[in-house]
C-alpha cells in the first residue's frame, strides 16, 4: 500500500521535541541533540506509539476487539499496546517469555493497571538445551500458547488482531518512516543540520523506518543502529529482509542494502535486558549532566554507543549527532535492574541526622 494512502489513528503527542544537550555538547566538544520520543504522552510514553498509530487503524478496520502481542516480561511495546487498548475500548493480551515472576515490578505493574491480560511461557523444561533444540522447543511453545490464547478470546466472542514483537511489521514501520519526515521538517525549522541519528537496533521497526524514511524524504541524516542484543550476520540479514519487505509494502521505491546501513554490535553489554554496569554508568552520565533519564535495555546502550564512537573517532567531532530517546524508563524499576543499582546509588551513600 502506498505510504501516502496509509491511514492512522494518532495515539500519542507529536511532534515530539528536539533539543540540544548543552552540557554534554560542551563536555565532548561536539554538537549533540536529542529527539524526545519518550514524551509521546500515554503510559509514560515511548516510540512504540508511532507504530501503533497504524496497527490500531488496521485492527479497527478489521473489526478486531483484542490486541494480542508478544515480548519479554518488561516489554515496553506490550505496555504501550495495553495503553492503546485501554484508550480505544479494546482488550489487550501480552504473551511473555519465561515463567510468571513471584511479584510484579516495572512494566508488569503498569500492564495490569491498564487491564492487560498477561500470559507467560514457562521455558524451564528446555532452557538449558542445546541452541537448536532450545529454538525448536521455544517455537513450539509460542505456537501452542498463541493457539490457546486466541481460542480463549474467540470462545468469549472476541476477534483477535495479532501484533508481532515490537510492533515491527510493515504496517507498523510506517510510523517511523513518517517520523523521519517529522525530524527533517523540525530540523529545517530549527536551522540545524544533523549528520547521524542514533537509535536502537532490536526488532528494527524504528531503525528500519528511519532508514527508509531518510532515503524516501531525502533527509540529510544517516541512522546509526546500536544493537541491543548480539546479532549474527545471518540475523542481521533477516532484519534487512524485513526492511526490504517494508520498502515493497509501502511502495517507497528506495534502494535497500546491508552495505549502506550503519549497524554497531559492540555496545550490547552482557546480553539483552541483563543488568550491565557499563550501561548504567552512561545512564548516570546523562542523568547528572542533562537530567534526562535513560533506560538500561535500550537507550542507555544507544547513548553509550554514541559517546564511545565519538571518543574513538568513528564519529568526527565536526559532525552533529542526535540520540533518539525511545522511552523504556519503567524498566529501571524491574526487580533485576533496580537491585543492580542499590550498591551504586544507595546504602553507604546516605547520611542520617538525629536529635
Amino acid at each position: 500500500m502506498k505510504l501516502e494512502k496509509m491511514e492512522k489513528i494518532t495515539t500519542g503527542f507529536y511532534n515530539t521535541p528536539i533539543h540540544k544537550l548543552e552540557n554534554l555538547s560542551k563536555k565532548y566538544g561536539i554538537n549533540m541533540y536529542i529527539k524526545r520520543d519518550d514524551l509521546t504522552g500515554y503510559a509514560t510514553g515511548g516510540n512504540k506509539l508511532r507504530k501503533l498509530d497504524y496497527l490500531l487503524k488496521d485492527a479497527l478496520d478489521k473489526g478486531c476487539t483484542v490486541l494480542l502481542t508478544y515480548g519479554g516480561q518488561q516489554t515496553n511495546h506490550g505496555r504501550l499496546t495495553a495503553a492503546v487498548a485501554a484508550r480505544f475500548g479494546l482488550r489487550c493480551g501480552i504473551i511473555m517469555d519465561g515463567a510468571a515472576p513471584a511479584k510484579a515490578t516495572g512494566n508488569l505493574i503498569l500492564d495490569r493497571m491498564m487491564g492487560a491480560d498477561l500470559f507467560f511461557m514457562d521455558d524451564t523444561s528446555f532452557r538449558y538445551e542445546e541452541p537448536e533444540i532450545k529454538a525448536a522447543r521455544y517455537q513450539e511453545l509460542v505456537e501452542k500458547t498463541t493457539d490457546e490464547v486466541v481460542k480463549m478470546y474467540e470462545d468469549a466472542g472476541e476477534k483477535v488482531y495479532m501484533i508481532p514483537i515490537g510492533g515491527s511489521s510493515p504496517v507498523g514501520a510506517a510510523g517511523y518512516v513518517m517520523a523521519a519526515k517529522e525530524i527533517k521538517d523540525q530540523l529545517q525549522e530549527m536551522n540545524v543540520k544533523i549528520d547521524y541519528v542514533f537509535t536502537g537496533f532490536g526488532s528494527v521497526g524504528t531503525f528500519g523506518g528511519l532508514y527508509l524514511g531518510a532515503k524516501y524524504f531525502k533527509a540529510d541524516f544517516m541512522p546509526v543502529g546500536i544493537c541491543v542484543s548480539h546479532k549474527t550476520e545471518e540475523e542481521l540479514l533477516e532484519k534487512v529482509d524485513y526492511i526490504k519487505e517494508t520498502n515493497q509494502f509501502l511502495e517507497l521505491g528506495v534502494d535497500v542494502s546491508r552495505e549502506d546501513m550503519w549497524i554497531e554490535d559492540g555496545y550490547v553489554g552482557i546480553s539483552y535486558n541483563v543488568p550491565d554496569e557499563i550501561t548504567r554508568q552512561y545512564m548516570y552520565l546523562m542523568a547528572r549532566e542533562e537530567a534526562i533519564i535513560l533506560d538500561p535495555c535500550y537507550t542507555g546502550k544507544v547513548f553509550r554507543g554514541m559517546i564511545e564512537m565519538i571518543q574513538s573517532g568513528k564519529i568526527s567531532r565536526g559532525d552533529n549527532v542526535m540520540l533518539m530517546h525511545t522511552g523504556g524508563i519503567p524498566g529501571i524499576f524491574s526487580e533485576s535492574h533496580s537491585e543492580s543499582m542499590q550498591h551504586e546509588l544507595w546504602g553507604e551513600t546516605q547520611k542520617e541526622f538525629r536529635l
